[in-house]
């Protein structure tokens, strides 16, 4: 699968400002940056590595109080379909360090509040097919409902009310997963499906000795996202975060398949 990402946003600051972007798409087995440009106007940008080896994070010192961006790249992507249902998933003692800490509970996946529900709901399953069936039920009885939820919207509040967007549906698949003991993190993604187009958040499982994508709200499959970041969760993942207060002026996120 091969498709072009561009990404425009303009943000007006009340002072100078440093802020960081989470916004390249990662190289990283399974997807190949074919080409790429970043377009800051006279930013001081510098990059660091992602968590856990992962694509780059982005400190841009930006000297006025206004940041345009242009974000352009080509991306092909490799990775072969996934059936969740034959994988294994390894006992607690076998997990590697990479793997380890993404059965925990974190700011936003408070996976801890969950372990009766998976245990009576999905208990009779097992590794893969137990992962695919969490999927399942969170596509099914979700709705994706723009706007419905904000930074302060934790799990719990997803769960009770039903309705979410992207975030909401990672946090609580990533809750889900790991109140099974099985690793789960959250990705920052594009994808040509996406609707409506904007920055994507998906989830990755550690199934089989290796991470795999998944997608709780059923719009991409694992062959149609690029990968950006991985973290605990949304906090770690956030495309951008300023020092100074920001306000929007215009942002467009297009993903097309070519």
């Amino acid at each position: 699968m091969r498709f072009e990402i561009d990404v425009r946003m303009r943000y007006r600051f009340s002072e100078p400002n440093t802020v960081a972007l989470v916004l390249e798409a990662a190289r990283t087995p399974g997807q190949i940056v074919q080409q790429e440009y970043l377009q800051m106007g006279d930013a001081m940008v510098t990059r660091i590595g992602g968590d856990c080896g992962i694509g780059t994070r982005i400190w841009a010192q930006i000297p006025g109080t206004e940041m345009q961006l242009t974000y352009q790249a080509t991306i092909e992507t490799t990775r072969p379909a996934l059936q969740l249902d034959l994988m294994y998933s390894a006992p607690l003692h076998e997990l590697p360090s990479e793997a380890a800490p993404f059965i925990r509970p974190s700011r936003y996946c408070q996976s801890d509040k969950f372990v009766s529900f998976v245990n009576k709901r999905f208990g009779h399953r097992h590794g893969g097919a137990k992962v695919a069936a969490i999927r399942d039920w969170i596509e099914d009885n979700l709705s994706y409902v723009p706007g419905s939820s904000d930074s302060d919207t934790n799990v719990l509040d997803t769960f009770a009310g039903r309705e979410g967007v992207c975030r909401d549906y990672v946090h609580l698949f990533c809750a889900m997963v790991r109140a099974a003991q099985i690793p789960a993190r959250a990705v920052a993604a594009y994808g040509p499906d996406v609707w409506p187009q904007d920055f994507h958040a998906v989830a990755e499982v550690w199934l089989d000795g290796s991470w795999h994508l998944v997608d709780a709200t059923g719009m991409c499959a694992a062959i149609d996202l690029a990968v950006i970041a991985v973290g605990r969760d949304a906090y770690d993942i956030a495309f951008m975060e300023s020092q100074a207060p920001a306000t929007l002026l215009t942002q467009e996120v297009r993903v097309n398949r070519v």
